[in-house]
């Protein structure tokens, strides 16, 4: 079963339940996404290692090399 149909099984059986309907897919997947990087950032700042993403941190180090 494809995300749209179980979507739309949901939405059906709220709306014979009186429910109110479920978020659409792919609603809230920003704020998904800014949590895990904060999560990740929090860690990493737990742990004592530097807060910055790790492509940064080799982006850096690429740039440093070819001065």
């Amino acid at each position: 079963m494809s995300v749209t149909q179980q979507y739309l099984l949901d939405t059906y059986r709220a709306r014979t339940l009186g429910e109110p309907a479920p978020p659409a897919p792919g609603t809230h997947d920003r704020q998904v996404v800014r949590e895990g990087r904060d999560e990740r950032r929090l860690r990493a700042i737990l742990a004592g290692r530097p807060a910055r993403p790790r492509f940064q941190n080799a982006l850096s180090r690429w740039r440093r090399r070819l001065t």
